[in-house]
Order: C-alpha cells, then structure tokens, then sequence
C-alpha cells in the first residue's frame, strides 16, 4: 500500500476517500491477497512432505534401523491369552537348578620358588625381603 493511504480502514474514512484511492486499495489488496494464498499452498505442501517424512522408518524405507525414533504407544499392548502375567527368568542360575563346579587338580607334582638374582631396575643384587607372593596352577596333560 502506498504511504499516504490510512492504516487503519474505517468505514467513515473510506467515504471520504476519492474513487481513485479506493481503487488502488483494492488493487493493492488484491496482489497482497495473491501473495498470501501463494505462501499459504507452498506452506502446506511443506506440512504435507514433513507428514509423509515422518512416517517413514526402516520398514517402510530404505533408512537403516538405527535411524528410526523409538515411538512409545500411550496404552500397554494386552496380553494374549498364550502369554502369562508372570514376570521373565532373570540372567543366571535359577533356583533348583543343579550346579557345575570345577574340581580342581588331584595332586601338586612340583613347588618351586622363584628369587630374582638381581633388580631388573636398578641392578642391585639379592633381595632380603619378600616382595610379593603369587601362586599359579598349571594343568599338565601326560598320556600314557
């Protein structure tokens, strides 16, 4: 519109507007009108490729899985008849259930104790006390 038309347009001052103004009015209206419906069909087609993007996910595309968005329903799924109310096993032994244990070795063959002659650091020589003790089983197959 142009800067020397009212902004607001009462009804007592469109009266007393020439023919002329009144009409550029309208033209002016009329294109700003275009304009709008315009943007209004480009804003909806967006609306309606955002709706059709949204739901796509791996099944219905070619998306990998790891790209869909975890959706949650409102309600609980019912259970069927053939599923009960009782909750899952947990991970592990379950009660009753027999265990297994390894026996371990019958017999030590050998012991041998093990002294370092010198410090692998410093290159000091004999140890008088104990730095650390550590035991070790090894399994020793022999066929006969």
């Amino acid at each position: 519109m142009e800067k020397n038309l009212p902004v607001e347009l009462d009804r007592e001052i469109l009266i007393q507007l020439a023919p002329e103004q009144l009409v550029e009015i309208i033209v002016e209206q009329a294109s700003a009108t275009i304009k709008l419906n315009s943007r209004i069909l480009e804003l909806e087609q967006e609306i309606g490729k955002l709706k059709a993007s949204r739901d796509l996910d791996s099944k219905t595309s070619s998306k990998p899985p790891s790209g869909d968005i975890l959706k949650k329903s409102e309600k609980k799924p019912e259970l069927s008849d053939g599923e009960s109310q009782a909750p899952k096993r947990k991970p592990g032994g379950q009660p009753g259930h027999p265990g297994k244990t390894r026996k371990g070795f019958g017999r030590v063959a050998r012991w041998e104790i093990l002294r370092p002659e010198c410090c692998c650091c410093c290159g000091t020589g004999f140890f008088k006390d104990k730095i650390k003790i550590e035991t070790q089983q090894v399994s020793c197959c022999t066929f006969k």
